[in-house]
């Protein structure tokens, strides 16, 4: 336990550096920026709690986002705006506004149980199996987003939502992220589905447990992404089905193939440099000038980057850029080695 918190709050340390920097100097548009890269990051350290651990590929984390978002929407939103966007919403919801504490809390009691629920389906699953069944929970989400409109608003935007997270907050949720998800690697749970991973047949001669394993896992990823979920719809005041949808999961995947699935320093890394790198590509796409060279509108350039990270990573570097060491392993390796040459 001291280990994994430790190593979460050095792992951290760089991200509360740079959100502080961004408090402190940067303009509110970079500023709304950063809160953007600090919730893909915690939705990235949730998709490696399940992913880099279980070795099994999920494509339905976004799901659990999505569920977040809505619940803090549906149970937070004043009544008076709920009568224009949901009047007619189900068990009374149009008549009901919690404060936001308690509606974030009644929300992911909801992913919690959707979690359990589908992770006794995904634990019996490995491979490619796991991986459609997962896609398949994202689809059948987003659709009841889109077709149960008396509730979700179906494809319009949800708006009015209390706008109660501001970036310190958003940037202490990506901290708490950080922190849970190095407790659970270095817990005897995340060494065990590690292994599991690594050696199947071995982890069974052991008794080692697999699906139990894989259950709490997928738990603690489904919080994480849900507790992200909460707070986009607390930051931003307004969601909308489509930002829960395939672009968030393959943004999201390539993250964490670019720093590492392995490692929750991994995925910090890969967030953080895809969030920056993407934005400058944004720039790039409407056409710009550069020492007198016009460059044309190069529309959809940041899809084509997404899916060039995907393929060179997978192909050049499988561990991602900080390989299968966390940020304090790194950091003890080269004081040992600074000792070693003393």
């Amino acid at each position: 336990m001291m280990r994994g918190l430790r190593g979460g709050l050095i792992t951290a340390v760089p991200l509360v550096l740079i959100g502080l920097a961004v408090m402190a100097f940067a303009p509110t548009y970079q500023q709304h920026l950063a809160a953007a890269a600090a919730l893909n990051l915690m939705i990235v350290v949730g998709l490696q709690v399940f992913m880099g651990n279980s070795g099994v590929a999920h494509l339905g984390h976004s799901a659990f986002v999505g569920l977040g978002a809505y619940g803090m929407a549906i149970l937070a939103t004043p009544v008076a705006m709920k009568k224009l966007s949901i009047p007619h919403a189900p068990l009374g919801l149009a008549q009901i506004a919690l404060p936001p504490a308690v509606a974030a809390a009644l929300t992911l009691a909801v992913v919690a149980l959707l979690a359990v629920i589908s992770g006794r389906v995904i634990a019996r699953l490995s491979g490619v199996a796991a991986t459609i069944v997962s896609l398949a929970f994202l689809i059948i989400i987003h659709s009841m987003f889109l077709h149960w409109p008396a509730l979700f608003k179906g494809n319009q935007g949800f708006f009015g939502i209390p706008q109660v997270a501001g970036l310190p907050l958003v940037m202490a949720g990506a901290v708490l992220a950080i922190v849970v998800a190095r407790l659970f690697r270095e817990s005897p749970n995340g060494l065990q589905l590690r292994a599991t991973a690594q050696n199947p047949q071995a982890a069974e001669a052991l008794a080692i447990d697999a699906r139990a394993l894989r259950r709490q896992s997928w738990l603690i990823s489904a919080l994480i992404c849900g507790t992200a979920g909460v707070l986009y719809a607390s930051f931003t005041g307004t969601i909308s089905p489509r930002l829960f949808y395939f672009q968030q999961v393959f943004l999201t995947l390539a993250m964490l193939i670019l720093g590492g699935m392995g490692t929750v320093t991994g995925a910090m890394a890969g967030a953080l440099l895809l969030s920056i790198g993407l934005e400058l590509i944004r720039s790039l796409e409407s056409g710009v000038t550069i020492g007198g060279l016009t460059l044309p509108a190069m529309l959809g350039l940041s899809g084509v980057a997404l899916g060039a990270v995907i393929v060179l990573c997978m192909a050049l570097r499988p561990q991602g850029l900080c390989g299968p060491y966390e940020l304090d392993e790194m950091l003890s390796r080269a004081l040992r080695r600074t000792g070693t040459k003393r």
